[in-house]
């Protein structure tokens, strides 16, 4: 059975395909009968599903992380596409490509890479740059292969490197605009500020909160590892060391969103700004994408619950 790609879906259309459990939870009608509701995903986007009278027998095995094949309808509901699902049944693992059920970065892992290491390069302050790529070295590959969230902004295979390149583009436009601004101290911050998160979460298939990410969090986690590498390079007394440890500390800008200390400089200032631009940037790309121009989104509880319109005349 060839697949059909969520990307793909049309109203009204009769579905038979392959499609990864994301979520899945079960519930009652009022009239006491079992139904399940889904979020199914592939490399192309999710989908929310519904299965009613859904049988015991036809849920075996299956759980988040599962590769089920399902016949369904697709129907539009307040503008976004959703699945009334008529059948679904386990699909051996073996027979799957996981490269198919996961959405990822859309940068080749080689453009990554380069930009990356011209942005090291880059650096002319000896420990800010020395700093810097050694925090990064510890964490290798998972740096291009981690999400930069669980949910909601990048939170696909390489989205905390497209997120990390992304902001270093803003940054740069923002030093040749604010002269001001030390661009080292800025530059180091973006490409440390989260990367704590491979830590914090469990990978980027089916992300989830590790134990530590729960008690700890990114940003602890990072200004720790940035003082532990510090001290061991002897620059731990360094005001270089203390201003970065700050940018990582205060990148969220308010203590309700989670910053220990408010931004108390300038590079960190536009730091928590950069970062909120794009984070919010890819969040409408995402929310925006499927639906048709003319209609609104759902609410999106991480942009103020609010409800987008795509307007008619929406750049192609």
């Amino acid at each position: 059975m060839s697949r059909i790609n969520i990307s793909a879906f049309i109203e009204s259309e009769k579905i038979l395909t392959t499609l990864l459990v994301n979520v899945m939870n079960p519930g009652v009608t009022n009239n006491g009968a079992p139904y399940v509701s889904f979020t199914l995903q592939d490399k192309t986007g999710t989908i929310e599903a519904k299965l009613w009278d859904a049988k015991e027998e036809m849920l075996e095995g299956v759980k988040p992380g599962s590769v089920i094949q399902i016949s369904g309808e697709v129907l539009r509901y307040k503008g976004v596409l959703q699945l009334r699902l008529y059948n679904l049944s386990l699909v051996n693992p073996t027979e799957t490509n996981p490269a198919d059920y996961v959405a990822s970065t859309p940068l080749s892992d080689e453009y990554m890479h380069q930009r990356i290491d011209e942005t090291l390069k880059s650096l002319s302050d000896p420990i800010i740059r020395k700093v810097t790529e050694t925090v990064l070295s510890e964490y290798g590959d998972k740096f291009y292969s981690y999400p930069a969230a669980a949910r909601n902004h990048h939170d696909f295979v390489g989205g905390l490197a497209t997120h990390v390149i992304a902001m270093i583009d803003l940054a740069n436009s923002f030093c040749k605009l604010y002269p001001a601004l030390n661009r080292d101290l800025l530059i180091s911050g973006i490409l440390l500020h989260d990367l704590g998160k491979v830590v914090e979460l469990s990978g980027p298939i089916l992300t989830e909160y590790t134990l530590v990410g729960k008690l700890v969090g990114h940003i602890s986690i990072m200004q720790s590892k940035v003082n532990e590498v510090a001290e061991t390079l002897g620059y731990a007394d360094s005001e270089q060391v203390t201003l970065i440890r700050h940018l990582i500390l205060s990148h969220h800008g308010e203590y309700e969103y989670g910053s220990p200390v408010l931004p108390l400089i300038m590079e960190a200032e536009i730091l928590n700004y950069i970062d909120n631009i794009d984070a919010r940037m890819n969040m409408f790309a995402k929310a925006l994408g499927p639906i048709e121009e003319g209609t609104f989104t759902a609410r999106i509880f991480a942009l103020e619950n609010r409800m987008f319109y795509k307007p008619k005349t929406t750049k192609k």
